[in-house]
C-alpha cells in the first residue's frame, strides 16, 4: 500500500515554500521522495536544506507571484533545471484586513492577483506541460474561507472562494487529460501568518473552542494530505476541496 503514496522520481513545483504550510508541504513531499522546486519571493534556504537532508534535490526559484509576468519565466526555470513538472502545489498568498466600508482597490487588487489571478495562471502554464505528457498532479491551497464569509477581509474570502471554483473548473477540463487538480483547506495553522492570533488571549481561547481536535493545527498536518494528492492514491478524486481542520466545518 505505500507504494501508492511513493513520489519517487517526482518533481513538485511548491510556491511560498519558505515557512509555514509550504514548508510543511514540501518536506512532506521530499520525505514521501519527490525533488522539490521551491518559489517565491524569499529565498526558501532552510527548506531547501532540510529537503537535501532527506536526500532529496531542492532548489530555490526567485518568483514575484504578485505579478502573472513570473509564471511563465518560473515554469521554465524549473523545466530546466529538473526535466519536468509532476506535481504543482499552489501555496503563495496574501491577506489584507480592514471593514468592508474602508477596504480599498489596492488592497482588492493585490490579493486577487496572488491569490487568483497569478494561481490560475501557473495552472495553467504547468498544465499545459503535464497535458503534453498526460499526466500532473495539481494542489491549489484554499481556506476555511472557502466555504464561510469571515470578517474584515473581503479580498481574501473572495480570492479563496475562487480557488474552489477554479480548481473545480480545472477538474473538470482537465481529469480526461491525466490531471488530478484538487485543493486544501487548512484550518488554524500555528505559523507567523496567524501568530498575532495566538497571542490574542481572547481570540485564542475562542479559535480553541471552536476547534474539536482542542488544538491548532502543525504545517505538518498539512503535508500528510498533500501526499495523498500528488500520489497515485488520489487517481480518482478530482475536484475535491479537502478540509484539514481539526473538525471546524464540522462543529
Amino acid at each position: 500500500m505505500t507504494q501508492s503514496f511513493d513520489l519517487s522520481g517526482k518533481v513538485a513545483l511548491v510556491t511560498g515554500a519558505n515557512t509555514g504550510i509550504g514548508q510543511g508541504i514540501a518536506l512532506a513531499l521530499a520525505g514521501a521522495g519527490a525533488d522539490i522546486a521551491a518559489a517565491g519571493r524569499s529565498p526558501a534556504d532552510e527548506t531547501v536544506g532540510k529537503v537535501r537532508a532527506l536526500g532529496r534535490r531542492g532548489e530555490n526559484f526567485a518568483a514575484d507571484l504578485s505579478s502573472v509576468a513570473a509564471v511563465q519565466p518560473l515554469v521554465d526555470a524549473v523545466l530546466a533545471a529538473f526535466g519536468r513538472i509532476d506535481i504543482v502545489v499552489n501555496n503563495a498568498g496574501i491577506i489584507r484586513r480592514a471593514d468592508a466600508v474602508d477596504f480599498t482597490e489596492e488592497d482588492w487588487d493585490a490579493v486577487m492577483d496572488t491569490n487568483l489571478k497569478t494561481l490560475f495562471f501557473l495552472c495553467q502554464a504547468a498544465g499545459k506541460h503535464m497535458i503534453a505528457r498526460g499526466s500532473g498532479k495539481i494542489i491549489n491551497i484554499a481556506s476555511m474561507l472557502t466555504f464561510q464569509g469571515g470578517i474584515r477581509v473581503p479580498s481574501y474570502t473572495a480570492s479563496k472562494s475562487g480557488v474552489g471554483g477554479l480548481t473545480k473548473l480545472l477538474a473538470n477540463e482537465w481529469a480526461a487529460k491525466g490531471i488530478n487538480v484538487n485543493a486544501i483547506a487548512p484550518g488554524y495553522i500555528a505559523t507567523n501568518n496567524t501568530a498575532a492570533l495566538q497571542a490574542d488571549e481572547t481570540r485564542n481561547r475562542q479559535i480553541m473552542e471552536r476547534i474539536p481536535a482542542g488544538r491548532w493545527g502543525d504545517p505538518a498536518d498539512i503535508g500528510g494530505a498533500a501526499v495523498f494528492l500528488a500520489s497515485r492514491a488520489s487517481d480518482y478524486v478530482q475536484g475535491h476541496i479537502l478540509a484539514v481542520d481539526g473538525g471546524w466545518l464540522a462543529r
